[in-house]
């Protein structure tokens, strides 16, 4: 019974654009622009819905409770009180990217054969590195089920941890034992590093695969090339994705990959690499479609497909290869396009949105699963409750601060999820 669940994270009401992520070229490139929150949530929402008819099964992760008023206590300051940089910080809606918000290894990779669940620290960046408190309390109580789920603190800071953007999964079927790869960031002694932070410590990659209990021989370590970072692929996502056995990734993804498909072809030998060269998609074209930010997924047929981002199609590179890819019969059968412009203009595509987690949606806590009926309560109260716009400049809004906390509020009501609204995030 074991299936891929796409668990997607809303939108929250707080989505702007402070510019807060270095080197995420779209975060920067649009910094102090108008925001749009409900069509944020609702274009997400969409590609949910989409997901859902398609056959597959999906998820959903709450917003977080914004304005993070608690982390500004432990910072001896309140909204009213903080710098106009501390007050960005603490209305992030950054945790719409659940990619971000843990590692999985389903029950077939593990040494207990429960789905392990770790939590990213997210360390790198100050926006960022105080939702992994209410992710951990989210992920507890959709995997509360502890014969099939161990959920996991963050790895203690100061090695970085991103989640699942930086983590690969390659198996003959989803519910086959997998080979899992972990990518990290940071350069070797001697190379150049890149201009931009590398978020993702192998040092925190190892301690997740030893928390998980997985075996060493189907467990590989990879390092990010430094030009893809350079190039505004700050996390391995952005570059390359994995479904099943296929791996589709740029060409100059990762330090050394000719070393690195040698070792997963020798750990899983029917694996398929569908490298697209740079002189086809250069890096810019790849990061600014974000391509490979798409979601590749395997459709109840058993054909994959790719769910892209707008930006790809109007890309004549990307879409050229990919018409060419699915006319030449490649193991990519279907692209589905979406508009998810609001989260792309903040640096996150299809991907980025979602968390995979291989399991039995009958084990995961029923109010985090999506159907028909439940997306028409959300898209109901989203058109009511969400900012039609947000300027930077009204982060430092009592007004806008009060209309967060209550539209979140009313989310967990309606999901029957109010333990999460009682926990004072």
């Amino acid at each position: 019974m074991l299936t891929e669940i796409n668990f997607d994270g809303l939108v929250g009401p707080s989505h702007n654009y402070a510019g807060l992520s270095l080197g995420n070229l779209a975060s920067a490139r649009n910094f102090g622009k108008p925001s749009a929150p409900r069509a944020a949530a609702l274009q997400g929402l969409a590609k949910m819905r989409a997901n859902w008819e398609r056959g597959l099964v999906q998820g959903l992760f709450l917003p977080h409770c914004r304005p993070d008023e608690a982390w500004l206590r432990q910072l001896g300051t309140t909204m009213h009180e903080a710098s106009p940089a501390l007050r960005a910080n603490a209305m992030s809606a950054s945790a719409m990217w659940a990619a971000n918000a843990a590692t999985v290894s389903p029950g077939p990779d593990t040494v207990d054969g429960r789905c392990h669940l770790t939590v990213a620290n997210l360390v790198t960046m100050p926006h960022r590195s105080h939702e992994w408190r209410e992710t951990l309390a989210q992920v507890q109580l959709a995997f509360a089920d502890s014969a099939h789920f161990a959920v996991h603190a963050p790895i203690p800071a100061p090695f970085g941890d991103e989640g699942a953007a930086n983590h690969m999964r390659l198996a003959a079927a989803h519910w086959a034992p997998g080979v899992e790869v972990f990518v990290y960031g940071e350069a070797a002694k001697g190379e150049t590093a890149s201009p931009f932070p590398a978020r993702q410590h192998r040092e925190a990659s190892e301690a997740v695969a030893r928390l998980h209990g997985l075996d060493p021989a189907r467990t590989v370590f990879a390092q990010q090339s430094p030009e893809a970072i350079a190039a505004g692929a700050f996390h391995n996502d952005v570059v390359a994705v994995a479904n099943e056995r296929v791996l589709f990734t740029h060409e100059l993804a990762f330090a050394d990959r000719e070393g690195l498909y040698a070792e997963l072809r020798a750990k899983l030998p029917e694996i398929e690499i569908v490298e697209v060269p740079a002189s086809a998609v250069s890096l810019a074209d790849a990061v600014s479609s974000y391509l490979f930010n798409a979601q590749l997924v395997t459709l109840p047929s058993g054909e994959a497909a790719l769910v892209l981002p707008g930006e790809a199609k109007g890309t004549p590179s990307v879409w050229n290869w990919l018409e060419a890819h699915v006319a030449g019969n490649g193991p990519i059968r279907h692209l589905f396009v979406h508009d998810l412009r609001e989260s792309m203009a903040n640096g996150g595509g299809p991907a980025c949105l979602r968390l995979r987690v291989v399991a039995d949606p009958e084990h995961v806590d029923p109010r985090f699963l999506l159907g028909s009926a439940k997306i028409d309560a959300i898209e109901a109260l989203v058109r009511e409750c969400w900012p039609e716009t947000i300027a930077v400049d009204d982060l430092s809004s009592p007004a806008l601060w009060r209309d967060c906390v209550i539209a979140r509020a009313r989310l967990c009501e309606l999901l029957d999820l109010r333990e999460l609204d009682q926990q004072g995030f």
